[in-house]
């Protein structure tokens, strides 16, 4: 049986990257609730 963890660090930074974020207003409500990281 395989794993259920199989990384992709491409679809990983497609999915939860900087960009992908900067559409909504995620990053925005990060930064003001002050994260050390905003994205992945």
């Amino acid at each position: 049986m395989k794993r259920t963890y199989q990384p992709n660090k491409r679809k990983m930074k497609k999915t939860h990257g900087f960009f992908s974020r900067k559409g909504g207003n995620v990053l925005s409500s990060r930064r003001r609730k002050g994260r050390k990281r905003l994205s992945k």
